[in-house]
């Protein structure tokens, strides 16, 4: 782990707890500024899970991303070290107050946001089962989902409006993490920025608790602050127009929204099946390339060095002591 303040990095800056210390220090004056709680979000992911879990415990963190499975796929750290990793940080995160953030989302940015909706949903009830399984209470659940389809497809904005009410009402009480669209994003502003007006519509429609923020210049450009500042605006007048609405949105029962959900839930139990008859279950559907097409074998990845199979003496006060409650 890197140390001290720093102002280096790849698209921001290393996370040491000295940058926690200042980020949150600076926040907390923003807070009495403002009259109101700023939260601070951050990452605990890679090859330093816990690591990292432990100083945004400290620090005060409000948020982190904690995903294993972005690892795996994205990052190639092999399965096994970060699902250890993955359980320990959680239970370090449950006993620290802090919401997680899963990455469902990237999956449909290697796959298509319409064929493989189900892996989404799939993988955001695996996501519950262990962070349950690790002591997070579901106020601090947040599972991820995007709105990523092809705006060309047919019913494209009704199908996004199915997919985000399947997972409102299979989590009613989480604070689901909602993603603006990256993939399709052209470089056109004007259209850019009607497709985020269009995200946040949907969004404010089936309640999503965690609303990233999506700019016109997503995945195209690094965007300036301007482009941020319009974002913002773009968020606060849709949830000052429509934030309630998702209070007097019911599609009709027989319509193409309750339909779809219901054939994504059924691809989606269909494949939590297909997963249970596999030699090593989950390990073994990463490998397959289940999830985002990306092929992941469990002996194979960053950190696999690290792995290491418990002795019959092997104790660690630590875990007996998270273990406890």
């Amino acid at each position: 782990m890197p140390e001290g303040a720093t102002r280096e990095g790849f698209a921001g800056t290393y996370a040491t707890q000295e940058n926690f210390r200042l980020m949150r220090a600076a926040l907390d004056e923003t807070s009495r500024e403002l009259g109101r709680y700023v939260r601070l979000t951050n990452y605990a992911s890679g090859l330093c899970m816990p690591e990292i879990a432990v100083l945004a415990g400290l620090e005060r963190l409000d948020m982190m991303l904690n995903d294993s499975m972005y690892g795996i796929l994205f990052r190639d750290i092999n399965p096994v070290r970060t699902f250890v990793d993955q359980r320990f940080s959680r239970q370090v995160h449950a006993r620290a107050g802090i919401v997680i953030n899963t990455g469902e989302d990237n999956y449909l940015t290697t796959a298509d946001a319409v064929e493989a909706a189900h892996t989404v949903t799939t993988s955001q009830l695996l996501n519950e089962f262990f962070a349950r399984e690790a002591g997070l209470e579901t106020w601090q659940l947040g599972l991820g989902h995007a709105f990523e389809i092809d705006p060309a497809v047919p019913d494209s904005f009704r199908l996004e409006l199915a997919h985000a009410l399947l997972a409102r009402e299979l989590f009613p009480d989480a604070p689901l993490k909602w993603m603006p669209p990256t993939r399709h994003m052209t470089g056109d502003v004007f259209r850019g920025y009607l497709l985020d007006g269009f995200f946040n519509l949907a969004g404010a429609l089936t309640g999503q608790g965690i609303l990233l923020v999506g700019m016109m210049t997503e995945a195209v450009v690094t965007p300036w602050l301007s482009d941020r500042d319009l974002a913002l605006q773009n968020v606060r007048y849709v949830l000052d127009a429509a934030g309630r609405l998702h209070e007097d949105f019911h599609p009709a029962p027989d319509g193409v929204i309750v339909q779809r959900a219901h054939q994504v839930l059924a691809e989606s139990v269909d494949l939590l099946e297909r997963i249970l008859t596999h030699e090593r279950g989950l390990l073994d559907a990463i490998a397959d390339g289940t999830f985002g097409l990306m092929r992941r074998p469990p002996d194979g990845g960053r950190g696999l060095d690290g792995v290491r199979v418990k002795a019959d003496d092997y104790h660690n006060p630590a875990t007996d002591l998270l273990e406890a409650t």
